[in-house]
């Protein structure tokens, strides 16, 4: 069956980086257009940045030039570079490919 599990999340101090990524598995990966997502508390989930599997991307406003979102398609495996980040970065952070979620991966970006 279809897997996403993310990992990388954790606490980090504004203006620094995190990479994220997401294990996929059951399908065939490198056919399908993969999405980050991400959910604040208390707010609803939103759209970080997705990569069609071609390799072309799109990114939320809120995280142009600070995110970069990749795929390795040999590894099955999504990533998110994310660089300078702020306290209003932080959420749950979510792979999606059409139909299927992860369980989810905590971002903290606090002093």
């Amino acid at each position: 069956q279809v897997q996403l599990v993310e990992s990388g999340g954790g606490l980090v101090q504004p203006g620094g980086s995190l990479r994220l990524s997401c294990a996929a598995s059951g399908f065939t990966f490198s056919r399908y257009a993969m999405t980050w997502y991400r959910q604040a508390p208390g707010k609803e989930r939103e759209f970080v940045a997705d990569i069609s599997s071609h390799g072309s991307t799109y990114y939320a406003d809120s995280v142009k030039g600070r995110f970069t979102i990749s795929r390795d398609n040999a590894k099955n495996t999504l990533y998110l570079q994310m660089n300078s980040l702020k306290p209003e970065d932080t959420a749950v952070y979510y792979c999606n490919t059409p139909g299927y979620w992860g369980q989810g991966t905590q971002v903290t970006v606090s002093s």
